[in-house]
């Protein structure tokens, strides 16, 4: 028995020895991930960076499309269409998680000195950081990336605001370099890495064009100054080519599953009566052509809305497809069809406005190029859009037009796009027929 209790205590001790010997080599290496990247490049952030600019601006899409009412919920008092306190920390985290990979680009831009990457870095932090700033006003950013403090202070809704201006200033000034070091990795670049040699340029105007959202945003305090948005519009896109989109999913777009699913009978997508009724004639007597490029007519033949706060009309409520919903067969809504982060029909709308006080003419043209520029975006035939533009009371002419115009058809162009809850709060929620 003493025999064997020695033995027993022996290979105790080796067995002690033998793993702690083998600490630092056998268990560091079965701990290893060999297809974990320690160091990723310039280029692998800027594919992670620019998709995950488009899965935000779903992400924050998704948060405020029923308080501007391009959706409906299907069942009675939604917490969305009656404002009730929702939990959005999953998408606080998204937009701080795209930052960071971002910061990192940018960390590393400078260390190899690529003004380029520097510079789209600069664009995609600020775009998230905006984002930020418009849900949640005051949030943490100047300790945010300090990996020496956990508790990073909150910085206030207008240092933030400055924050993302800057930004947008240093991105403007890097961009305009030509002799970066290393160039953009086209097939890397989600947003822009088709448009050849163009790239670099089209996020110099992507910059300008969030310099002039930025501007306008405060068009309601005494910093507003129309002539600076002006100039940040004249710099920015010039066609639809030039927009910022993204178009690259690991499965479809993401609306695209919204419709899908509730084409199985899951709930969400349905559209609002105050978008359906904007587009169909009934709140502005004009037929909007783009409303079958957003939605498909019901199983009755017509374009009808969901009441927010009421929910799904009875007998069939969201079992029959009495109502209209989100569409696989819209140019903004397919599997295929991109992510619009920000458009060219969506600066004309910024000119007409900035421009309305001092050049009036200048505005209504601009107007007018702004819902054209829209419809051949949503892929109107010509014909109909000629048929609209033609109707008296979207060509009201210069004397009677009005900056409610400007917003009514803002409203249709950033449809499903963050920004048009900035728009909503900015014309207190005027739009015609609009229930809160």
């Amino acid at each position: 028995m003493k025999k064997i209790l020695k033995y027993t205590v022996l290979s105790a001790l080796v067995a002690s020895v033998t793993l702690q010997g083998c600490k630092d080599s056998y268990f560091d290496d079965v701990a290893k991930n060999p297809n974990q990247v320690t160091t990723p490049t310039l280029a692998s952030l800027l594919a992670t960076s620019t998709s995950k600019a488009g899965v935000n601006n779903y992400n924050v899409a998704s948060a405020i499309v029923p308080y501007v009412q391009y959706t409906a919920n299907p069942a009675a008092a939604g917490a969305g269409d009656t404002y009730q306190s929702i939990d959005f920390s999953g998408t606080w985290d998204a937009l701080y998680f795209a930052m960071a990979d971002a910061n990192e680009m940018k960390k590393m831009a400078v260390a190899q000195g690529s003004s380029e990457y520097k510079g789209v870095a600069d664009v995609l932090i600020a775009y998230n950081l905006i984002m930020v700033n418009d849900l949640w006003g005051s949030a943490p950013f100047s300790q945010a990336f300090d990996i020496t403090t956990f508790f990073p202070k909150y910085d206030s809704a207008q240092e933030v605001y400055n924050q993302s201006m800057a930004l947008v200033d240093e991105a403007i000034v890097e961009l305009a370099k030509t002799n970066a070091t290393i160039k953009l990795a086209a097939t890397s670049d989600l947003i822009y890495g088709t448009t050849g040699a163009n790239e670099r340029a089209n996020w110099l105007k992507f910059a300008y064009a969030l310099k002039a959202r930025l501007l306008n945003k405060v068009s309601k305090t005494s910093t507003y100054n129309p002539t600076s948005v002006l100039s940040a519009v004249g710099s920015s896109f010039a066609s639809n080519a030039e927009d910022a989109q993204m178009a690259t999913f690991s499965v479809r777009n993401f609306w695209a599953g919204v419709a899908i699913s509730n084409a199985s009978q899951s709930l969400g997508g349905w559209l609002s009566e105050q978008l359906i009724d904007h587009l169909n004639g009934t709140t502005y007597g004009v037929f909007d052509p783009r409303i079958a490029k957003i939605t498909d007519r019901t199983v009755n033949n017509v374009y009808i809305g969901t009441v927010n706060g009421a929910g799904n009309r009875l007998p069939g409520a969201n079992t029959v497809k009495d109502e209209c919903y989100i569409s696989v067969n819209s140019p903004w809504t397919s599997p295929t069809s991109p992510i619009f982060i920000a458009t060219y029909a969506e600066m004309k709308f910024i000119e007409a406005e900035a421009s309305f006080t001092t050049d009036k003419t200048r505005s209504y043209n601009a107007y007018l190029a702004a819902i054209s520029a829209n419809m051949d975006k949503f892929q109107v035939a010509a014909a109909d859009k000629a048929t609209y533009l033609a109707d008296v009371r979207v060509s009201v002419g210069v004397a009677a037009f009005t900056k409610d115009l400007i917003f009514k058809e803002k409203y249709v162009s950033t449809y499903l796009n963050p920004e048009a809850w900035n728009d909503a709060r900015r014309s207190d929620y005027k739009y015609k027929d609009f229930t809160l």
